[in-house]
């Protein structure tokens, strides 16, 4: 039988019905949106040979794949149906991807194993190279696909990317789809030396290649190498496929608003199908009425499998607020049993890590400085890499994204990384990955795939830091669905909430107050290796009649001496320590309020619009009857922390401040 560049004709014939099928999508869904049956669609016309050049030579439900949102033909080339796209398209109950919850174009395939997909350009590079790393681990010869747009090379995280998948040759195989756009703006005011392939020629392993991505056969043979490449274990590559945009950015942009008649006219004979067809033909490896053929009955398919789709159910509403968090049964709390004198906070934390180690094989630690010798600046993680391997306990290069974004992907393989920020003040850089991906990952893939990533963030004042080593971050977390969230307030509890998270199936942020990690007051006896204490069960510190202070972290031991200092007889004053802020323990809270009729709010973090409002509102809102004064707070001030003791004094909480409110909400 002939071929034509190593291809039987029955495999032309396929690969140039899948390119219809993209092509008659894209036509189909911009009409459905004139015709008001959707919102919003980004189409892949031009884009369609080296997509399915890229799905030839990789293996769906073996290899990885985190697409962007113009690869559509890659999706249809690695076993997603025209169905599954309109579905996604039309928001149905039963869209694969995600089941209505996310744009159209935003792939996945937990079977196919495409990484569910958010709208954020370039966030996909390090998940890729966490799933890479992975990889790598077990030994696989598995590949993972990642690509973007020209225009998302700009973002940092493609160079963090490229850095630690250059630095541990990774089977990584970076795809930038150059049309020249990033959605108005060309290349040349976008890209150093207005090319993507020059601009990452300094990457040591790294593989480049740059090709013409509308001509099918020479993506299909850029593909083939680095394919080959990535499963040798040579490291990762950049093919940098130069084809057209056919159509505008999306349905929400007009391109000939910045693009010229002549600049369009050119694209369009470029076309990679008409390509395809020329080449074919030439070889007279098929005959145009067998392209005819094609056509004709791709047309026909998507007309009846769009009306088909426009008669399928929307997801119903009751089902809007799932999966924002794991429906798996929650952790029980087990006993306390005491297996030495007093440990501080620090210690119990580094136990709680090296027990939940040998617990589970496939956790792993990884940030700054965390590695031994050093064991991470606090020493928190001492000793664990020689204990564990360096394989298991290791550095991070210095970038935050990059820390958390790899996670996600280790975490999407089955892994289970603990992930240390080494300073609250500095994760930042790391909040794209953890509001757009991390913390959606559950929710938009309508449960299909979960990234259950520990973040342990030191934070906190009261350690003369200044500005960037004092930020409490409570109230920027505790906005954000999708996220657990713990701050214990000694060493016994640090520990049990710690083991809990390293088993739980959501993410969590465990912080960790960097000022009380050696304090006397919030040593304790330590728990034995099976103690877990599961999230959303406050504790009572002392139990009151009077008065209910609720409060958490280094603020316990505040509350405590403000009473203290007050003269307070035991008995008057409640203090609760929450020990975590989402779930929060809203019963405990009102069984409190009900007993003492007032409520004092301390937390650390800045007042105006800090958890004390959130908590002091649902107090309001649910126990209004009960109550016998205002809620009341008392927080930081709304500064900056400056470095000067005495200036740092005046921002901070201090017990003082404590004292004046209660003695006020007392008397009231």
């Amino acid at each position: 039988m002939p071929k034509l560049h190593g291809f039987l004709k029955k495999d032309l014939l396929d690969v140039y019905r899948k390119m219809q099928i993209a092509r008659r999508l894209d036509e189909k869904m911009m009409n459905l949106i004139k015709q008001g049956k959707s919102f919003f669609h980004i189409a892949c016309s031009g884009h369609e040979a080296a997509q399915l050049a890229a799905a030839s030579n990789l293996k769906p439900g073996k290899d990885w794949f985190y697409p962007y949102y113009r690869d559509a033909a890659l999706t249809i080339g690695l076993g997603v149906t025209s169905k599954d796209h309109l579905l996604g398209f039309l928001a149905r109950k039963d869209d694969k991807a995600s089941g209505g919850r996310q744009l159209p174009q935003h792939f996945g395939d937990k079977d196919l194993r495409i990484v569910s997909q958010s709208s954020s350009t370039g966030t996909q590079f390090l998940n890729a190279v966490g799933t890479a790393l992975t990889r790598k681990w077990e030994g696989q010869k598995e590949v993972v696909y990642v690509s973007s747009g020209e225009g998302a090379t700009s973002q940092g995280e493609f160079h963090e990317a490229l850095n630690w998948a250059s630095r541990e040759k990774l089977p990584v195989i970076f795809h930038i789809e150059d049309n020249e756009y990033a959605i108005s703006v060309h290349i040349s005011e976008q890209t150093s030396g207005g090319s993507v392939y020059s601009m990452v020629s300094g990457y040591q392993n790294l593989a480049r290649y740059n090709i013409d991505g509308t001509d099918f056969f020479e993506a299909n043979l850029a593909f083939e190498k680095a394919v080959e490449r990535a499963r040798k274990g040579k490291g990762p590559s950049v093919i940098v496929s130069n084809v057209v945009r056919l159509l505008p950015h999306s349905s929400s942009d007009d391109q000939r608003k910045y693009r010229t008649k002549k600049d369009l006219e050119t694209d369009k004979k470029r076309d990679p199908i008409f390509r395809f067809e020329e080449s074919c033909l030439d070889a007279k490896a098929i005959q145009s009425k067998e392209f005819d053929k094609i056509k004709h009955e791709v047309h026909e398919l998507i007309d009846e499998e769009s009306k088909w789709a426009e008669d399928q159910p929307h997801p119903p509403a009751s089902s809007a607020l799932d999966f924002n968090y794991s429906q798996t049964p929650e952790l029980k709390e087990t006993s306390l049993n005491e297996i030495s004198d007093k440990i501080v906070l620090v210690d119990a934390i580094n136990h709680a890590l090296s027990e939940e180690m040998e617990n589970n094989n496939k956790m792993i630690i990884f940030g700054e400085d965390v590695a031994d010798p050093k064991g991470g600046v606090f020493t928190a993680t001492r000793g664990l890499t020689n204990k564990f391997g360096k394989e298991r306990v290791f550095n991070a290069p210095l970038a935050e994204a990059s820390i958390i974004g790899t996670a996600i992907g280790m975490a999407c393989t089955g892994w289970k990384p603990v992930a240390e920020i080494q300073f609250a003040d500095y994760i930042w850089p790391a909040f794209m990955q953890i509001r757009n991906e991390l913390a959606t990952m559950r929710y938009r893939s309508n449960n299909m795939w979960n990234c259950p990533v520990v973040m342990r963030v030191p934070v906190g004042g009261y350690i003369h830091g200044a500005l960037c080593h004092s930020q409490s971050i409570d109230g920027y977390f505790m906005h954000l669905p999708g996220i657990r969230i713990a701050y214990p307030s000694n060493a016994a509890d640090a520990k049990g909430l710690l083991k809990a998270a390293c088993r739980m199936d959501d993410p969590v942020i465990f912080m960790e107050h960097k000022g009380i990690y050696r304090q006397g007051f919030a040593s304790s006896p330590e728990p034995d290796e099976n103690y877990i204490l599961p999230f959303g069960k406050a504790k009572i510190v002392q139990e009151g009649e009077a008065l209910t202070i609720i409060t958490w972290g280094a603020m316990v031991q505040k509350s405590i001496e403000a009473v203290k200092k007050e003269n307070l007889e035991l008995g008057i004053v409640e203090i609760i320590d929450l020990r975590t802020l989402n779930p929060l323990d809203q019963e405990t809270i009102g069984k409190s309020v009900k007993k003492t009729g007032k409520v004092l709010v301390v937390h650390e973090d800045n007042l105006t619009n800090g958890p004390g409002a959130e908590i002091s509102a649902i107090i309001a809102d649910k126990y209004f009857e009960d109550l016998d004064g205002p809620v009341k707070r008392v927080a930081s001030a709304d500064s900056h922390v400056p470095f000067n003791w005495f200036l740092e004094d005046e921002v901070l909480l201090q017990t003082k401040n404590i004292q004046t409110v209660l003695k006020e909400l007392l008397e009231y």
